[in-house]
């Protein structure tokens, strides 16, 4: 239900930025990245992949979203390798004598998700070329070889693909060795593209001219900016949502606001600093965030003064969600040795269809690999019927 009702309103904030000049200045995009957004999609899925990170409350139901991830979605692999590990467990093992367990398979059915949206762009062909393509320094590369696998299971040849290697000629895409690319499994993060945009000229053109099926285009860059949580709950998006989907919204958006927004109540960020965090709009992987509950008083205050006295700051203030708390066991300092965590979800979207769960911890309230961040395999649980 969660991921359903999100990605229903992804698709209508996607429809009204490309449809409503307006509605697009709300967002704080270059030309160049506009016009890559509003280029034409030969297909009709908005955002093709996504991981919806939420804090979830396993008492009440209850959560508030963390962030959305769009096309850099990763970590399918952590919880493959994971799965594999516990299961040569004698405690799993032990489990398994009375109960069933099944985990999620994040492979095929992203590939078989990927193949349906390529084949619903115009000319498609049966068996595709797929490149994978990001900025290798940045890359989660055995992740990207075991796609390329699950590809080539399904009849496509697939290559990892450094994306400033691709090579534009007479109106066709080739990787460095020269396979013509068909269809793009694009893991490069918008804000990397931009970064290095001079840099990716051969890949820009490409996506320009329509030579090459793109998954995702650059629309998911709406959903996965963070602008949108302040964006979400203006009248300007409230007009064109439910009444359902704005009481899902106030419910579960966190309050956000830009850092030189003239609402923003100062000395209650200031003097209740735990209840904020600051985030830069468009990062990933904890980059540059700041949390009050991790700040002493004079520390928040200097990191709150230095975005706020910046003109050019990008950053933005949001309520601060404690995530729920739950005991687990440190087996290495013996079997009774419990401690809390906080626990972070992720809910893997293909094609806008709920495909699975990933599952983080941390002994802090920031979960992040800056941090004690680690990642747990998930697992589905019945009890075997006697």
């Amino acid at each position: 239900e969660i991921v359903d009702t999100t990605y229903g309103i992804f698709e209508k904030v996607i429809q009204n930025y490309l449809d409503d000049p307006e509605y697009r200045r709300l967002f704080p995009f270059s030309k160049d990245l506009e016009e890559l957004i509003l280029l034409p999609v030969g297909y009709p899925v908005a955002v093709p992949i996504c991981r919806i990170d939420i804090f979830y409350n396993e008492e009440t139901g209850d959560f508030k979203f963390c962030e959305f991830n769009t096309d850099g979605t990763s970590a399918m692999n952590e919880d493959r390798e994971l799965n594999i590990a516990i299961q040569k467990t004698k405690a799993y093992q032990q489990m398994a004598e009375t109960h069933e367990f099944k985990s999620f398979e994040l492979f095929d059915s992203w590939v078989e998700t990927f193949l349906e949206i390529y084949h619903s762009s115009q000319n498609p062909k049966e068996h595709p070329n797929v490149a994978i393509v990001d900025f290798m320094e940045n890359a989660t590369e055995m992740e990207f070889q075991i796609f390329a696998e699950h590809f080539k299971a399904h009849g496509c040849k697939a290559q990892l693909c450094e994306i400033r290697n691709l090579q534009y000629k007479d109106g066709t895409l080739y990787t460095p060795d020269g396979m013509q690319v068909d269809a793009i499994y694009r893991r490069a993060v918008t804000s990397d593209i931009m970064k290095h945009y001079e840099e990716v000229g051969d890949f820009i053109a490409a996506v320009k001219d329509n030579a090459v099926c793109l998954i995702g285009d650059f629309r998911t860059q709406i959903a996965h900016n963070k602008i949108l949580y302040k964006i979400l709950h203006l009248p300007q998006t409230q007009v064109f949502l439910t009444e359902e989907e704005n009481a899902f919204v106030k419910a579960h958006v966190p309050m956000t606001y830009s850092i030189h927004d003239g609402r923003l109540n100062i000395e209650e960020i200031l003097t209740e600093k735990d209840r904020w965090i600051l985030k830069p709009e468009d990062s990933y992987g904890s980059q540059g965030i700041h949390a009050g509950v991790e700040c002493n008083a004079e520390e928040w205050k200097e990191y709150f003064y230095k975005e706020r006295n910046d003109a050019d700051s990008t950053y933005l203030i949001q309520e601060f969600c404690v995530p729920y708390q739950t005991m687990n066991v440190d087996l290495a300092q013996g079997e009774h040795t419990f401690f809390p965590v906080y626990n972070l979800t992720g809910l893997f979207t293909y094609g806008g269809k709920f495909r699975g769960v990933y599952s983080r911890i941390s002994k802090s309230e920031i979960i992040s690999t800056q941090y004690s961040e680690m990642a747990l395999p998930t697992l589905f649980v019945t009890q075997k019927k006697v």
